[in-house]
């Protein structure tokens, strides 16, 4: 704590020291083609998909305005590619990455992209507000980390949503050792000091706790990754308790982890343990914390968070009233069905191939199976079940199909709507 309250005391020198590595180290390293991510994005479902992620109860609607802030080199161009009827802004401390990004609007012509060398703590100065703020892989780089959420938050429409991501302690212990060794060796960031790094690392014991990122991790593969994961003048991480009292101080609510299995009993290898019914007796903040420590391999913590005076819920899936009828499932994306092989009596097993843990996985009979393929964006539960026999059915798969991340929920067709 001493530490970071001494970054805030001496902000404009350390700010001053991270702008300056991001315009020698620029992060993610620069692209020039976005090919790729117009092609994947152009499915109407996979937009659709997302919105309602951060959005379940409001009508979908492609015409926002998205503040993008630190977007890097190329994360404000991804979105305004993504979201071509949106506004978007991009803002970043780096004239580098700004550069960088401002060559992709030319070469796509992304009219609809607007950018600033800008800090975060700032954004008041763009005089607007904003229906959809993303900031990932930020926060935690500032001197003061309260401030960036304030601003975000000040310029975060009322009913709008928050995509925010900060860094987590216990999966990055080996970060952390080599961050520490590092800083002790007096290693800088110039381009033959990172190679004698990475040259380094090739020698780590096998037991070491940074070997599962450096085999599974974009981060060490490139020279400005590699610098941006162990040599970067300013970086701290927020466990599950953490996260909830940064949100608070900046009058914000919490609203779901992007991907929320891995913090609930119900779902992976928990599900089996003794303590899944003690666990599950638990606050939902208190179960997060205990399955973070029970993990303990979580590097990040992305989640969607709104401004605390809401007038409306944030997120309103819920699966104990009547309102869940009239909700309209989508498949995620990034999901699956194995047919082969499966556990004895499952006709097949859903898997989300964002999920780095091996465990979480929803294993579905014959019948499940049937209900899943009603998938079409379109009907409801009520209309997947048929036939009022089914509901009881219907609720128990699509709840458990939610806890695993296999669809979300457009829930603006509610009867209290």
């Amino acid at each position: 704590m001493a530490e970071h309250e001494a970054d805030i005391e001496n902000a404009p020198s350390v700010a001053d020291g991270v702008r300056a590595f991001y315009d020698r180290h620029p992060y993610p390293p620069p692209i020039d083609d976005l090919e790729r991510h117009r092609e994947q994005w152009s499915d109407r479902e996979r937009r659709r998909a997302d919105s309602h992620l951060f959005q379940p109860a409001e009508p979908y609607r492609e015409d926002r305005s998205v503040l993008v802030a630190g977007c890097g080199t190329s994360q404000a161009a991804k979105y305004a590619i993504r979201w071509p009827q949106a506004l978007v802004t991009g803002i970043d401390v780096s004239t580098t990455s700004i550069a960088a990004t401002e060559k992709l609007k030319q070469k796509y012509r992304l009219a609809n992209l607007d950018l600033h060398v800008l800090p975060v703590e700032r954004a008041a100065e763009l005089g607007k507000s904003f229906e959809h703020v993303v900031s990932t892989g930020v926060l935690h780089h500032l001197p003061d980390p309260d401030a960036g959420l304030r601003a975000l938050r000040e310029v975060l429409a009322p009913g709008g949503a928050t995509h925010l991501l900060v860094y987590a302690p216990y999966g990055r212990a080996g970060v952390y050792l080599l961050q520490e060794y590092c800083r002790r060796l007096g290693i800088g960031s110039s381009a033959a000091e990172i190679r004698d790094l990475a040259a380094s690392l090739r020698h780590l014991p096998p037991d070491h706790p940074l070997m599962p990122l450096l085999s599974d991790a974009s981060d060490f593969r490139s020279e400005a990754g590699l610098a941006d994961a162990l040599l970067h003048p300013l970086d701290r991480a927020y466990s599950v308790p953490q996260v909830f009292e940064f949100l608070a101080r900046a009058d914000m609510r919490f609203g779901r982890w992007v991907r929320q299995a891995p913090y609930l009993p119900q779902c992976g290898a928990p599900r089996a343990t003794p303590h899944r019914a003690r666990i599950e007796r638990m606050p939902a903040e208190e179960q997060y914390a205990a399955l973070e420590l029970f993990r303990g391999n979580m590097v990040r913590h992305n989640l969607v968070a709104y401004r605390n005076d809401r007038p409306e819920p944030a997120q309103p899936i819920r699966f104990d009233g009547e309102d869940w009828v009239d909700y309209v499932p989508l498949r995620v994306p990034d999901t699956i069905c194995v047919e082969d092989p499966v556990p004895p009596g499952a006709s097949g097993v859903l898997i989300n191939r964002v999920h780095t843990s091996a465990d979480i996985y929803l294993a579905i009979d014959a019948g499940e199976k049937l209900l899943v393929e009603r998938i079409d964006g379109r009907r409801t539960l009520r209309e997947i079940a048929k036939e009022p026999a089914a509901l009881d059915a219907v609720r128990s798969l699509f709840e458990r199909l939610w806890w695993h991340d296999q669809v979300v929920f457009d829930a603006s067709r509610r009867a209290d709507s």
